[in-house]
């Protein structure tokens, strides 16, 4: 292969020369452009070898705009060119003020408070007023908020019969507290857009609020129903004389005891976990929950979606993974083991690493120190020293190092709930709980936001062109099965009946 040439330019007022190499290939011609530097220009200069065009994209906090690579053509009449980027992994959707996060240093703060001043100092009513309404409240305000919200707390009587409809063992995220958020629209037709008006919550603050409070005041009550209801017990009124964290912890576990009080330290513990979880920046169901609301349907019809992927096992359903992980490991002798089998790609490390950080996760230092807390009330959870070991030997490990693969939120939250006493399968719920306050805030500024339109993500056709249907009789194939399933043990008895199939 022969060594590319080399051309010099040179700068005739300085004598600098610039040499630049030209690859030796007969077959095509090399032609150069030389662009003048600015400096103090915020632009992307982008030169189409295509057509030889340039174009002048500005620069706005660190982005481009997509749209406008669309006048980049390769002829006129063309396409413009789209910008591919599948899970979006480098494509910022929405302008926001309300959760900043430094994935390379571990930052994390909303409103541009610090996680860590939040968890130590406030309370989660509180960090709701503050993501959704954009400051911290006064004495007077968060008495008025924190009385709305739970004068807000009981559910309509039918919304409860509906919950007593499920099945026995319904699972009490993807079935029950889904299906009901859902549900809860149906209650308030004052709140459906298209009864009340397409544009009402854009341009009625008051309508748009009482959503918001009855949301938040009414999501823990569902939640509780929903635990009540697989453990076969009746559903707890609200008591509004209690916080936020204390009145569910009393509808999920009072019985008939009087004066019956939850224990204040695991409120508190509760109470800065439902911090912790508040928001995330566009994480998946936040992102679902601005791209079902830019639809401008109802909040509660939009929650319920995003409430949908939250479920999934790679974002709600991540700590009770945690879990299965650590009882799969059994002991911490087997931890060295289950690393080189996960080096060796023959085992996942679930709760390590995250798509925004590539440091420790803030709250997950925060849920450490709380897991203690808890476990001096309750009792140790003997999977804490399996979990301990593993980070440590994780953190030693070139390996994990090197991919920067750091203790997550997931990675200690699944053993504080399951010291609590909390169900595994309930812990998705306990996770969208305080979402529902991070959901809404996202909901508010995108409805607000003069640039918003209805989400519309294009997509690169890369399928079949155009063909002509063909009658069944004529069509080629191999005639296999592909839509075979697996079928119930009962069906085993029709299979082998005799009987006259119908066409």
């Amino acid at each position: 292969m022969k060594a590319p040439a080399q051309l010099v330019v040179q700068d005739r007022k300085s004598g600098a020369s610039y040499p630049l190499d030209v690859p030796l290939d007969s077959t095509s011609s090399t032609s150069f452009v030389v662009l003048p530097r600015r400096p103090e220009a915020q632009t992307l200069t982008v030169l189409d070898n295509r057509t030889g065009k340039t174009y002048e994209v500005p620069i706005q906090d660190g982005t481009i705009k997509a749209t406008d690579f669309q006048k980049i053509k390769e002829s006129a009449g063309a396409s413009g060119l789209r910008l591919y980027d599948p899970a979006y992994q480098n494509t910022a959707v929405a302008r926001s003020t309300i959760c900043e996060i430094d994935g390379d240093k571990g930052i994390l703060r909303y409103r541009g408070y610090p996680i860590e001043e939040l968890a130590e100092k406030s309370n989660f009513l509180e960090v709701s007023y503050l993501l959704i309404y954009g400051e911290l409240p006064t004495k007077e305000q968060f008495n008025v908020w924190q009385n709305q919200v739970m004068r807000h707390t009981f559910i309509h009587t039918r919304a409860q019969e509906l919950m007593k409809s499920f099945n026995y063992d319904a699972h009490p995220m993807c079935g029950m507290f889904i299906s009901s958020m859902a549900a809860m629209s149906t209650f308030h037709p004052e709140a459906n857009p298209a009864l009340a008006g397409n544009e009402i919550y854009k341009k009625d603050i008051k309508t748009r609020n009482k959503q918001i409070i009855r949301l938040l005041g009414k999501v823990p009550t569902v939640a509780a129903s929903c635990y009540r209801h697989r453990i076969g017990r009746p559903f707890n009124s609200p008591r509004n004389d209690l916080s936020y964290t204390e009145n569910f912890l009393y509808m999920m576990d009072y019985l008939s005891e009087r004066q019956y009080k939850p224990n204040a330290k695991l409120a508190k513990a509760l109470d800065v976990l439902f911090i912790l979880h508040a928001d995330h920046e566009l994480n998946c169901s936040t992102a679902a929950m601005r791209h079902i609301g830019s639809s401008l349907v109802d909040p509660y019809s939009a929650i319920s979606g995003a409430a949908s992927a939250l479920y999934g096992p790679l974002h709600g359903g991540a700590n009770e993974a945690v879990l299965r992980m650590l009882e799969d490991i059994g002991s911490v002798d087997q931890v060295a083991g289950f690393l080189e089998e996960v080096k060796q790609r023959k085992r996942k490390l679930m709760g390590f690493g995250h798509r925004v950080y590539k440091n420790y996760d803030p709250r997950a230092k925060i849920i450490r120190r709380i897991a203690y807390e808890v476990f001096d009330i309750c009792g140790k959870e003997p999977l804490i020293e399996v979990a301990i070991e593993l980070e440590r030997l994780a953190l030693q490990d070139d390996f994990f190092k090197s991919k920067k693969l750091y203790p997550n939120v997931d990675f200690y939250s699944g053993l504080i709930y399951k010291a609590m006493g909390f169900p595994t399968d309930f812990f998705p719920v306990l996770f969208a709980i305080p979402r529902v306050a991070g959901w809404l805030a996202h909901w508010v500024e995108s409805l607000e936001d003069p640039d918003a339109k209805i989400w519309r993500p294009r997509q690169v056709y890369v399928g079949e062109t155009k063909r002509s249907y063909l009658p069944m009789d004529s069509r080629e194939g191999t005639g296999k099965i592909i839509t075979g399933t697996d079928s119930h043990p009962f069906s085993k008895r029709s299979q082998v009946a005799s009987f006259v199939k119908t066409v």
